[in-house]
């Protein structure tokens, strides 16, 4: 998808999920790339984000996933969204595609944080619309 049809989503939507698998102990590079790109609008849009909701995911083998969450969760805050969190670091084990849906205590997790980036967004929409 083009950078420009991202950001405008991104504009529109009142959550943001972010996701990344882990290679290299960090994010992918397109999506480094996508949060680059995304900083220097905002930074060109003061409170494009603002008052937003993110959750960040990271699909992981046994190293870098706290790094990858970390980078996703700074382009969150640093832009003045709102995060959610769950019971645990938001990620799932796996090698291969597919793999994390072995992982029950990850999927867990995710329906977790599901549940409470959907409570969030409740509660902001009933609080916008006092």
């Amino acid at each position: 998808m083009p950078l420009g049809e991202i950001f405008e989503k991104m504009k529109k939507a009142d959550g943001i999920l972010l996701g990344s698998p882990v290679y290299s102990a960090s994010i992918s590079s397109s999506l480094q790339a996508v949060l680059e790109r995304a900083a220097v609008v905002c930074d060109m849009n003061a409170g494009l984000m603002r008052h937003k909701v993110g959750a960040a995911v990271a699909a992981v083998r046994p190293g870098g996933s706290l790094q990858a969450i970390d980078t996703m969760n700074h382009f969150f805050l640093n832009h003045e969204m709102f995060l959610a969190g769950s019971t645990y670091w938001n990620m799932a084990y796996g090698q291969l595609p597919g793999d994390v849906l072995k992982d029950e205590e990850g999927i867990a997790n995710m329906r977790n944080l599901g549940q409470n980036m959907a409570f969030l967004l409740k509660a902001l929409n009933r609080e916008d619309s006092k």
